[in-house]
């Protein structure tokens, strides 16, 4: 049981398992009181003057205690997250890192501006937003209310998130940051006169990318399959074996 739970980990695509683990972590965590919210919150004075550069990222991986918003986000965010990188990014893991990077700097940007302390959520809307805008013809249904094509997903969860009473102000910035990234990466590039802004640094594909065999790598002669190591091949020696039977049984 613990092999298969282990293996069925191990298959969840890294960036994706690396995200949703580090943000279930931060989660437990802060429940077992191990650390506390204010660890964890974006205040740019405690980054700037204190040098607690560490809430650059925590920020994005507290989605609030245990509860329905938590599990709520965590199904979108794993749902989506490894949907994105089993799909348009497959095999592209360097440019899935550099959309991550893209679009938590834009957000930490905006929150120098704004009064926001926590923009995990706002990540996960974006998420969204781009799978919803390359995939436009997937038919999604919302808890069997509401059935719609998947480029108004965002604005379900949106509109879901204000009947429950919370800020839109959240989605409203994934949206916009999705929608950027979108627009510099699969857009502007085709139009005329456009062209890719979005190139993702080679130091990312060093560190993400899995390198891929050189198609003109010859390898050497004790490397190539049917080659014995005294230079002969394993077929002709056998031929050459074969003949000296067949010349035994002739005399």
């Amino acid at each position: 049981m613990a092999n298969s739970v282990t293996q069925e980990y191990m298959q969840i695509p890294a960036v994706t398992r690396a995200y949703t683990t580090a943000c279930v972590l931060t989660t437990a965590a802060v429940q077992l009181e191990f650390i506390t919210p204010f660890q964890l919150y974006f205040n740019p004075d405690l980054i700037l003057k204190k040098y607690q550069v560490w809430r650059l990222i925590t920020n994005f991986l507290f989605f609030g205690p245990l509860g329905f918003s938590f599990l709520f986000n965590m199904i979108f965010l794993y749902r989506y997250c490894r949907m994105l990188e089993e799909g348009s990014f497959r095999g592209r893991t360097a440019d899935f890192v550099y959309m991550f990077l893209f679009g938590g700097v834009l957000m930490t940007l905006f929150g120098l501006f704004a009064n926001l302390f926590f923009l995990g959520q706002a990540f996960t809307i974006m998420l969204v937003y781009v799978w919803s805008r390359r995939n436009p013809y997937v038919r999604m249904n919302f808890f069997g209310l509401l059935n719609f094509q998947a480029p108004f997903l965002p604005w379900v969860l949106m509109g879901f998130s204000l009947l429950l009473g919370n800020s839109i102000v959240i989605d409203l910035l994934g949206i916009g940051v999705g929608h950027i990234y979108y627009f510099l990466e699969d857009v502007f590039p085709n139009q005329p006169g456009g062209r890719k802004l979005l190139a993702t640094p080679g130091i990312f594909r060093v560190l993400f990318d899995t390198p891929q065999e050189d198609p003109n790598y010859t390898p050497l002669p004790e490397d190539q399959s049917g080659i014995s190591w005294n230079g002969q091949g394993v077929e002709d020696a056998d031929q050459g074996q074969n003949d000296e039977d067949l010349q035994g049984e002739e005399n």
